[in-house]
Order: C-alpha cells, then sequence, then structure tokens
C-alpha cells in the first residue's frame, strides 16, 4: 500500500491541503511548506483584502494610467482574460465591480503592464486565484521532484499529479464529502460551483444578475486555473452556451449535476468512476 502523507495550512480565506505519495516524510513535509510559502506570497500580491497587494495598486489606477506587474501577477491575469473569453464573458474578475459600478471595467495587458482602458478596475480573484495557487504548488512540487500529489483548496478545487503507486488514481468525490459519486484522477483538475455553503455569492458578469443554475457544477481541466473560472461561469451559463464555450477545447469536460444526476458536457474522456 503506497504511503501518502497529508500536510495542512490555511491561506486565502480556506484551508489548502497537500498530499504527496511514495517519499521520505520529512522530505515531503519540506516541500509542502515550500509549497505554502509560495501560496502565501501569492495571497500577498493578489488579494483585494490586503492594502498593499498589487491587485489593491490596480484599483486605485485612473484611466489611461499604467502599472508593472511582477509576474506572477501578469502571469495569473493572462489566464483570468484568457478565461473571460473563452466563456464569452460569463467568467470575469470584474463580476464584483458590477455591483459598485454602471459601466463594466475594461483593461489591457502588455509587458507586463496593465493599463486602465475604462471604470475602475475593481478585481476579485476568488474565482481563479485558488486554482492559479495550486498551479504554482504543483510547479514547486515538481522541481522538488515530487511527482505523485494531489493538491486541494477548500474542498472545491483539486489539482492531481501522478498517481500513488498501486492505486488507479487519487479518489475524489462529487458533492459533499464521502459522496458515492467518485472516480480517479490522474494529471488534471476539478473544481466546482454552486450556492449551497455560500448562497448567491456568484454573479453574472455581464448582467451583474445573480447566477441562475441551483444545482452544482464541475469543470475537469488541465490546470486548476482553468477548471476554477470554467465551473464558476457554468453557473451563469446555459447548456447550448456551455457547449458553444467549450468547443474549441478538446481538454475541458463540464459536469453539471440536474435532478440527482450527472450530464457530462464535452469531448474529453470521461473519468473513471469508482
Amino acid at each position: 500500500m503506497s504511503e501518502i502523507h497529508v500536510f495542512k495550512q490555511r491561506a486565502m480565506a480556506t484551508e489548502f491541503e497537500v498530499r504527496i505519495a511514495d517519499e521520505e516524510k520529512n522530505y515531503a513535509a519540506s516541500t509542502a511548506q515550500a509549497a505554502f510559502a509560495l501560496t502565501d506570497e501569492l495571497e500577498n500580491k493578489l488579494s483585494r483584502f490586503r492594502a498593499n497587494s498589487e491587485i489593491s495598486e490596480i484599483a486605485q489606477l485612473a484611466v489611461g494610467e499604467k502599472l508593472r506587474l511582477t509576474e506572477p501577477v501578469f502571469a495569473c491575469l493572462t489566464l483570468a482574460k484568457k478565461m473571460e473569453v473563452a466563456t464569452r464573458g460569463a467568467f470575469s474578475i470584474t463580476a464584483v465591480a458590477r455591483q459598485t459600478q454602471s459601466i463594466k471595467p475594461l483593461w489591457s495587458l502588455d509587458n507586463f503592464h496593465i493599463c486602465g482602458d475604462a471604470g475602475k478596475l475593481e478585481f476579485d480573484l476568488g474565482a481563479i486565484g485558488k486554482g492559479f495557487a495550486l498551479d504554482r504548488m504543483a510547479e514547486v512540487l515538481r522541481e522538488w521532484s515530487c511527482e505523485k500529489f494531489l493538491l486541494i483548496a477548500g474542498g472545491s478545487s483539486i489539482l492531481a499529479g501522478e498517481i500513488p503507486a498501486g492505486t488507479a488514481g487519487w479518489s475524489c468525490g462529487l458533492g459533499e464529502d464521502n459522496s458515492p459519486q467518485r472516480f480517479w484522477l490522474k494529471n488534471g483538475s476539478l473544481s466546482g460551483s454552486g450556492l449551497a455553503v455560500k448562497g448567491k455569492h456568484i454573479f453574472d458578469p455581464r448582467t451583474g444578475e445573480p447566477a441562475k443554475r441551483q444545482n452544482r457544477a464541475w469543470a475537469l481541466c488541465d490546470t486548476a486555473a482553468e477548471s476554477d473560472a470554467l465551473s464558476t461561469a457554468c453557473m451563469v451559463l446555459d447548456e447550448a452556451e456551455i457547449t458553444k464555450a467549450i468547443a474549441d477545447e478538446s481538454r475541458w469536460l463540464v459536469i453539471l449535476e440536474e435532478a440527482g444526476a450527472l450530464r457530462f458536457i464535452g469531448t474529453r474522456a470521461l473519468p473513471n468512476f469508482a
């Protein structure tokens, strides 16, 4: 039986968990601490609740002003822009800003700079930041030659690397803890969005209205940043819109909960259920 070492730490208003398999315990602990340290650095840069973060600095930009960004922030915002385009605006880090502004904030990126093109750039990275942190944590683990890992952020974002010896994969559930609907995850990310825990906290960036989907949505992608953003977008998209959004992405799979049953949308190979 493969030995799995588990480490936990709070960050970004949730609990992050690192599971490392088939490594010496002390080395695994040092690796996990290096990954957690990186997460703390990212939170200092990406949190809108920290006065000295780059996201807070961005919010102070006047229209036409530019700000030079550090590499992690530029990379995260680049991914956010990509996901906004891919989902036809159903995902946007300016969704919260629509609650305080009559116009949609507009912004552009170029050569590690961000420019405010319209409105106040009130960014909320809650729907992509944790996933981005998991992706960067995975890079740290691989640099430390810990290839067999499972990373979890708040239970709603999961990123798997290689699998433990003698197993079919990392066992992941859809829904509540101990859900019977489980599958084996390897080298991919699963994220889920819903209203059961936080209530009506997801808004349609295109209209400013609360999400209409009442049941949960999951996204299976290569990276956690993608799956986080896509699962959030699927809370405001109908099935036809979801199909269009992922039509050109063979590595994306959307799973919708409907009357207790699961509906799969996408061409990615279906996960192996336990």
